[in-house]
């Protein structure tokens, strides 16, 4: 496993496995899984569809305090929380 997604497998929700961590989100009408991935220092929001099947999506469609939230457990885990900004 990787140290940085082994930290954030202490924050509230996250798994880590080996070298990546996800987490999942509901909110009132949406559901994301957030994942990271420590080889490329870079996150992934999925939109959890009302099949279960999740499709990724572009990061200015998760509402902002999703992603405050990622970039603060980010920052707890001792990764840099503009990661969370990265483009693929």
């Amino acid at each position: 496993m990787g140290e940085r997604t082994t930290a954030l497998s202490t924050r509230e929700g996250w798994r880590s496995e080996g070298y990546a961590a996800r987490v999942h989100y509901e909110g009132a009408t949406d559901r994301y899984s957030v994942e990271y991935y420590e080889p490329t220092d870079r996150v992934i929001y999925w939109r959890v569809r009302d099949d279960g099947e999740a499709v990724p999506v572009d990061r200015t469609s998760v509402p902002e305090p999703l992603r405050e939230r990622i970039r603060a457990d980010l920052s707890a885990a001792g990764v840099d929380p503009d990661a969370e900004r990265e483009p693929l």
